[in-house]
């Protein structure tokens, strides 16, 4: 699903105008990446949290060139979906679609 579906089933579903979804959508990502580069983490009850993960320095080998190379530690973002979010997404997928 692109970001302009999912701004038009918002739309549908709600009593709002297109731009105001997609502006309300836009300041919700907006929001998002500030507070995970301020290294926040966002927890939404019921779906999941956003949060950064550190990676440590490690050694990787670049295939072309057959070097090694050394990978910095970092930190990167990721999305953990709560138990309710994975349990009503299992139970979508094992039901039969008509």
């Amino acid at each position: 699903m692109t970001k302009a579906e999912l701004v038009t089933r918002i739309y549908r579903q709600t009593d709002r105008t297109k731009t105001e979804v997609e502006t309300t959508l836009d300041a919700m990502f907006d929001v998002i990446k500030d507070s995970l580069s301020q290294h926040q983490i966002i927890y939404v009850r019921g779906f999941g949290n956003f949060q950064n993960k550190h990676r440590a320095k490690r050694t990787a080998r670049n295939v072309k060139r057959n070097t090694l190379v050394e990978v910095e530690a970092h930190e990167y973002p990721t999305f953990k979906p709560s138990k309710i979010f994975i349990e009503e997404v299992k139970k979508s997928l094992l039901e039969p679609s008509l």
